[in-house]
């Protein structure tokens, strides 16, 4: 029954960070739901930067110190190590939510792109996406998101960490899943204050927690993660493309 109720729990927790994450995407997007980045209840201009940055604050917090690994041993000691990975999905997935929930909209217009500029920017919006939702896979999607993890333990065979090795959009910058991030955010044909706020902080967030997720890969390769970080570069990529590259690369499932 506790392997079963494992499996339950991470097909729930799956199930409600795809809902939610869905809907975040259509939030940045400002499309197809009823309170996006740029609509919903005003505040006055410092209650709404106040609030705002406090919900980006709580979802850096969240995502950084739960990401640790000094903060997953001591968590062990209490959640099942074979459902840690959902619970992180599940805590991530709630702040996320209440950031969805309580964004205050702050709506005048830093830039506004039409025709075929805006059609490009547009496009670019969704590749960010793809790019994103490409990065998961490579990386081995289901364990990042917990799926794996109560999968094995269901069927009581060990659970065996992701490989150090170099997927496709690896060998050309190291955090593809980042990138796709900060492409997505900053594509906005309409570019509000509050749109802009967002971007940049979470924009900031990613550049502080690369910082701290290749301290944890350094720890866990070496060598090997130097070498590779040496090759590839982290978010731009460059014209010429490794062949260290074509060898190196490291798993994110346990440092995200």
């Amino acid at each position: 029954m506790n392997r079963l109720f494992g499996l339950l729990y991470g097909v729930l927790m799956y199930a409600f960070f795809v809902v939610t994450f869905t809907y975040a995407i259509c939030f940045t997007g400002n499309f197809a739901v009823p309170k996006t980045i740029d609509t919903g209840t005003e505040s006055p201009l410092a209650v709404a930067i106040g609030i705002n940055v406090l919900l980006l604050a709580a979802f850096a917090v969240q995502h950084s110190v739960m990401a640790r690994q000094g903060f997953k041993k001591a968590w062990t000691k209490i959640v099942p190590k074979q459902v840690e990975r959902s619970t992180y999905v599940f805590a991530a997935t709630l702040v996320l939510a209440l950031l969805l929930w309580q964004w205050r909209p702050i709506p005048q217009i830093v830039w506004e792109l039409h025709g075929t500029a805006a059609t490009l920017v547009s496009i670019l919006f969704w590749v960010g996406w793809a790019i994103l939702l490409t990065s998961t896979f490579l990386i081995n999607h289901f364990e990042l998101f917990g799926l794996k993890q109560v999968w094995t333990y269901l069927r009581r065979t060990e659970h065996t960490e992701a490989k150090f090795r170099t997927p496709s959009l690896y060998k050309i910058v190291r955090h593809p899943l980042y990138l796709g991030f900060v492409i997505a955010f900053w594509s906005a044909p309409r570019m509000s204050v509050g749109h802009l706020l967002f971007a940049s902080a979470t924009t900031g967030y990613i550049l502080i927690g690369i910082y701290f997720e290749e301290r944890d890969l350094i720890h866990a390769h070496g060598q090997a993660y130097l070498n590779y970080r040496k090759k590839v570069p982290m978010l731009l990529p460059s014209l010429k493309i490794s062949k260290t590259a074509t060898q190196l690369s490291p798993s994110r499932v346990e440092q995200q």
